[in-house]
């Protein structure tokens, strides 16, 4: 069996340099030794993505407008954040409070993922927030136009299956972090 080699990269330059979107452009030599010079990598903010769940055992979840593929979704609170500024658990509080007016009695770390480490290069950092309680009304960015959901964790599997909850970190996040309750 052959030994895994990673690429080599020959020359980098960012072709998008924006506040909300940076592009850089990789020139790379395979294993093999075939050269590509357009290989293009989206440098992303980590996210942190929460999983609040009331007293009452029911999930708290956002359902917004993503203009990307031009539909509403059904997820959990999440948010990038800058981990010179803030921790993920930090994070994924204050997501959760400016989304939604809610904050945890307590909260774990359930998981770190890669949203597509094929041409992204943030990380998803999965958070367990428990009993939750309704604390204030949203704090929402000139971007958001948010509704609250609360669902029950039986429903939830019959909104996955159906495809009504259909984003990858948040079915990640609940089946992770479900598994904590069995």
């Amino acid at each position: 069996m052959n030994k895994l080699e990673k690429w080599h990269i020959l020359q980098s330059k960012m072709v998008i340099n924006d506040k909300w979107c940076q592009v850089r452009q990789d020139e790379i030599k395979l294993p093999n030794g075939k050269i590509i010079n357009d290989y293009f990598v989206y440098i992303k903010p980590d996210i942190a993505l929460v999983l609040p769940i009331t007293c009452d055992g029911n999930i708290v979840f956002v359902k917004q407008y993503r203009h990307a593929v031009g539909q509403f979704f059904i997820e959990l609170p999440a948010g990038r954040f800058d981990p010179e500024i803030e921790s993920a658990e930090d994070a994924a509080i204050r997501e959760l409070k400016e989304e939604t007016g809610y904050i945890p009695q307590g909260i774990q770390k359930i998981g770190n993922l890669y949203d597509k480490p094929s041409k992204d290069t943030n990380q998803i950092h999965l958070f367990l927030a428990d009993n939750v309680i309704k604390y204030s009304e949203q704090n929402l960015d000139i971007t958001e136009e948010i509704e609250v959901l609360l669902i029950s964790q039986a429903s939830v599997w019959e909104k996955i299956q159906a495809g009504e909850i259909s984003v990858a970190g948040t079915i990640a996040a609940l089946f992770l972090g479900l598994n904590f309750f069995k």
